[in-house]
C-alpha cells in the first residue's frame, strides 16, 4: 500500500486551513487594534501635546499648580525650571517645567471668554420712580 498520496492530501489541506486561520485571526485582531487606537493612545497623545503646549506658554505672573498640588505664582523661568512664589511669607521654590500641571490664570481667561457677562434683562433692571410734584410758594405743581 503507498500512503505517499494520503500524506500530500493531509498537507495541502493542512496548509489551506493554516492560510484561513492566519486571516482570521488578523480580521479579529485589526478591530481591536483600532479600538486601543482611537479610545487610548490617540487621546493621551492629544493630552500630552495641550500639556506641552501649557508649559511652553508660561509666562511670568501665572498662577500654576504643580502635580504635587502647590500653588504659586511664576517669577522667573529657564529652559526647563521655573521660579513660583508661593505663601504669604513669598517663599520661593524652583521646579522642573514638567512637574507643572495646569496654568489657572489660563484657564480662567479661556472661561472668561468663552462666557462673557450676560445682558441683565429689562424686567431686571429697577424702574426709575417719578419724582413726585413739588408744590412751590406759590401753589403751582413742578416737576
Amino acid at each position: 500500500m503507498n500512503f505517499i498520496p494520503v500524506l500530500e492530501t493531509a498537507q495541502a489541506t493542512n496548509q489551506a486551513s493554516t492560510g484561513s486561520s492566519l486571516l482570521t485571526m488578523l480580521l479579529t485582531f485589526l478591530p481591536i487594534l483600532l479600538i486601543f487606537y482611537f479610545f487610548i493612545i490617540r487621546p493621551q497623545k492629544k493630552k500630552d501635546k495641550e500639556d506641552k503646549n501649557m508649559r511652553e506658554s508660561l509666562s511670568i505672573g501665572d498662577e500654576i499648580v504643580t502635580i504635587g498640588g502647590i500653588v504659586g505664582i511664576v517669577t522667573r523661568q529657564t529652559e526647563d525650571t521655573v521660579v513660583i512664589e508661593t505663601g504669604g511669607d513669598r517663599s520661593k521654590l524652583r521646579i522642573q517645567k514638567w512637574a507643572i500641571k495646569e496654568n489657572i490664570t489660563a484657564l480662567e481667561n479661556k472661561q472668561a471668554a468663552a462666557n462673557p457677562p450676560a445682558a441683565v434683562p429689562a424686567a431686571d433692571i429697577p424702574e426709575k420712580k417719578e419724582k413726585k410734584s413739588k408744590k412751590s410758594k406759590n401753589g403751582s405743581e413742578e416737576e
